[in-house]
């Protein structure tokens, strides 16, 4: 095969550039949104942040080419176009994860679409167990790195067009945007912890001994999303930050189960302090 038509067969694949292309196309339309500021996902029981959208225009995941239907609850599934703080803002209100069954390449999807609508940064986040004793439910944490422990990765396979092929991941989480959240914590009265992500395959949540390990490896939290995220950012030479709530700690640390009903239940009650937390955040951004 040429390279001609390497990059076509590359450009053809699923969850690839054309794929994204044709997906902001059709926000576009549905939407009228014109250049963000930012694109944010919203991870498990984060979804009421899109309540803080002004002007909302709502389009389903399963109306845009590409995207997967969710099933875990409290994951809206829809993409939400608006204003918050004056500012233009893309959310995608849920995400579709690789425990589903889907490939690392959907995963990562929504932040190709994100870079094909003109978005400079990206803000990911999500709900987390605790690997450490000294977080508790309802704090949040500012991702400084992660550890990939899903075997997956979005990259995957012949390269995309416009991909760095083999992206640097010295520092995938923007120190820029890191300054901005730990900023716009000092503003709206959060407390932003930082630590490290370990990111894993699931469903199943972690066993103690698993928890041991990846304490002893250095992560801090450890969830099932956002690494696929991070890795396409970087390939796309996108500004990228994840700030993680702490909604339970993980198995051993506790004498209770570790259940997904509590996890929403923990993520809406620090809706608040999220929702001040990414105002502030929005507010501080350059305007497009």
């Amino acid at each position: 095969m040429n390279a001609t038509a390497a990059g076509q067969a590359a450009d053809d694949r699923p969850w690839g550039r054309a794929a994204a292309a044709a997906a902001a196309d059709l926000i576009r339309q549905r939407t009228g949104l014109r250049r963000p500021v930012l694109a944010v996902t919203l991870g498990s029981g984060l979804g009421g942040f899109a309540r803080a959208i002004e002007n909302p225009r709502r389009v389903p995941f399963d109306q845009v080419p590409g995207f997967l239907p969710v099933s875990v609850l409290g994951h809206a599934g829809e993409v939400v176009v608006g204003e918050v703080a004056g500012r233009e803002l893309l959310a995608f209100s849920g995400r579709f994860h690789m425990y589903e069954g889907h490939a690392a390449r959907a995963a990562g999807f929504p932040v190709r679409v994100a870079h094909a609508l003109g978005a400079p940064a990206y803000l990911a986040t999500n709900a987390t167990g605790g690997l450490k004793r000294s977080l508790a439910p309802g704090d949040l944490v500012l991702i400084r790195d992660h550890i990939n422990l899903s075997g997956q990765n979005p990259l995957t396979g012949p390269a995309e067009p416009g991909d760095d092929r083999f992206p640097d991941m010295s520092s995938p989480y923007s120190p820029r945007l890191g300054a901005l959240l730990k900023q716009a914590a000092e503003q709206s009265g959060a407390v932003l912890n930082e630590g490290v992500y370990a990111g894993l395959l699931g469903p199943t949540y972690e066993t103690p001994s698993e928890v041991r390990m990846l304490a002893t490896l250095g992560a801090d939290v450890t969830g099932m999303s956002t690494v696929p995220e991070a890795i396409v950012a970087a390939a796309l030479g996108l500004d990228f930050a994840a700030v993680s709530l702490v909604t339970n700690p993980a198995a051993g640390l506790s004498d209770s189960p570790v259940l997904h009903d509590d996890v929403v239940t923990a993520a809406a009650k620090a809706e608040a302090q999220f929702a001040a937390l990414v105002t502030a955040f929005v507010s501080a951004l350059p305007a497009a």
